[in-house]
């Protein structure tokens, strides 16, 4: 691509207007000089806007159960090999006791759409982690929810949630879950926990059975419209016991490459550096920060259930990933001239 040309479609990211459809597809495209380029320019952003400091969060797995059969994963209703457990409401509070002890400032809850952890039920964990610890921030990763049970969980003290949208084409969606499902709610949900005043998230898979430029395009489009705080793509990991689990784990490279455009279409936005990409790449934390992600959330959940929240295959869970070892994640922060912040890292318009 010529540089003139480069520039042109690179500073319409920063532009107030609508990026058009044919200029998404002309940055999914860029060469690998080109690709170097923006990851650079992302990282600037980046260092502009929190310093050199990556927030860490606190991830504690709730519940390997879900209503859900989305084609995708392993923790689906239909995957009789998937382990199934729950945490109980004293030991949710333990692993944010050991999180505060550690020095985290946001606790993740994150887990399948459960039955039996219901709206109520979470509700009275979220008040009482919210009595114990008023200045630390809880986010929510628990699936759709009534917008009553959006708005129980807000009251009890919930500051975010996340919530992927996984693809905003309808048709793709429905090539990736069952028909009880639909990328209207999805998105309508979205829209209803803005408006609850959480602070929240979405985001997709890169690489998923059937995606492609266009589908890509569609995802950068529905984000560009929500603006969310919070974004989180990761690749695609087929998952044992689910309808994909021969495919194609997704391109590590489109990732990083989308981190970059998210950074600097969304230079405010928190973006993880994902377990998924650390699972596919060895590497995968550093190189999602050095194109613009400024978050990572090691697992507090107790190794005995972590292990079986397989939601695809090979989850990276070692002890560099542990919130329990913190000093290893210093260390490998500071290889890239990065450093931990303990920060609640809130949004900040």
């Amino acid at each position: 691509m010529e540089k003139k040309h480069f520039n042109i479609i690179i500073s319409s990211l920063s532009s107030a207007e609508k990026v058009p459809a044919e200029v998404w597809h002309s940055l999914l495209t860029l060469n690998g000089d080109e690709r170097e380029k923006l990851a650079r320019m992302a990282r600037e952003v980046a260092v502009a806007n929190f310093g050199k400091g990556v927030y860490v969060r606190a991830l504690v797995e709730i519940s390997s159960c879900c209503r859900n059969n989305c084609f995708y994963c392993g923790l689906r209703a239909a995957n009789r090999n998937a382990v199934r457990y729950r945490l109980t409401k004293e030991e949710i509070v333990e692993c944010c006791e050991e999180a505060a002890r550690l020095g985290f400032n946001t606790f993740v809850l994150q887990g399948g759409e459960d039955y039996v952890q219901n709206d109520e039920w979470l509700a009275d964990v979220v008040r009482t982690i919210k009595e114990r610890y008023p200045s630390k921030a809880v986010t929510l990763s628990v699936g759709e929810r009534s917008d009553s049970g959006f708005a129980l969980l807000r009251s009890a003290g919930a500051d975010r949630y996340l919530l992927r949208h996984e693809t905003a084409c309808v048709k793709h969606y429905s090539q990736l879950h069952p028909a009880t499902m639909s990328a209207a709610n999805r998105k309508r949900c979205l829209h209803v926990l803005k408006e609850l005043g959480y602070q929240v998230g979405s985001g997709f898979m890169v690489g998923s059975p059937g995606q492609g430029i266009d589908e890509l395009v569609e995802d950068l489009m529905f984000l560009d419209a929500l603006k969310p705080a919070m974004i989180g793509i990761g690749p695609f990991i087929p998952a044992n016991g689910t309808p994909f689990a021969e495919e194609k784990a997704g391109d590590v490279d489109m990732v990083l490459l989308l981190i970059s455009l998210l950074r600097l279409r969304f230079p405010k936005a928190l973006i993880p550096a994902t377990t998924a990409l650390a699972t596919l790449c060895e590497n995968g934390t550093e190189r999602g920060i050095l194109a613009g992600a400024n978050v990572v959330m090691p697992n507090i959940t107790p190794r005995r259930y972590a292990e079986n929240y397989t939601i695809y295959n090979n989850k990276k869970y070692i002890d560099s990933e542990s919130a329990r070892l913190l000093d290893v994640l210093e260390e490998r922060l500071n290889a890239i001239d990065r450093f931990i912040d303990y920060g609640r890292g809130d949004y900040v318009i």
